[in-house]
């Protein structure tokens, strides 16, 4: 089945797929509905967001890059209704977006940072919790 899935950059050798941080778990959005992604998309560049483009691919090679990458692949259906708070984010992104503009070396220095501490470590967890408020 194809599923549509928001890339930035598509085709170039920075492309990167969207992705949202729910319950600390890294997830990748497969919409069922080409429109619903459309929509998805516009939302984010309402926020000033970088704007992604949609993209059809199928659904099993979306999900084992997502195995491969550690993420987890969420499929949203045509006339998803969500029942939880992360499951709203899954059809209107959150107020407030990381920055993507340099998400290259940003992922880089947060792999070389580890925390010194267990302390450490959860506050870093709230700053990014409270972030998504």
């Amino acid at each position: 089945m194809l599923v549509h899935v928001l890339l930035y950059d598509a085709g170039q050798d920075s492309e990167g797929i969207h992705s949202l941080e729910l319950s600390g778990q890294t997830v990748v959005l497969m919409f069922e509905n080409c429109d619903d992604a459309e929509r998805y998309a516009g939302l984010l560049e309402a926020q000033d967001f970088p704007t992604p483009t949609v993209e059809a691919l199928e659904q099993h090679e979306v999900e084992l890059f997502c195995t491969e990458a550690g993420y987890e692949a969420r499929l949203v259906e045509t006339g998803f209704v969500p029942k939880s708070d992360d499951e709203r984010l899954m059809l209107a992104p959150p107020s407030s977006n990381r920055d993507v503009s340099n998400w290259q070396t940003e992922d880089q220095s947060v792999d070389s940072v580890q925390p010194t501490s267990p302390s450490d470590g959860l506050d870093d967890v709230r700053r990014r919790l409270e972030g998504l408020l």
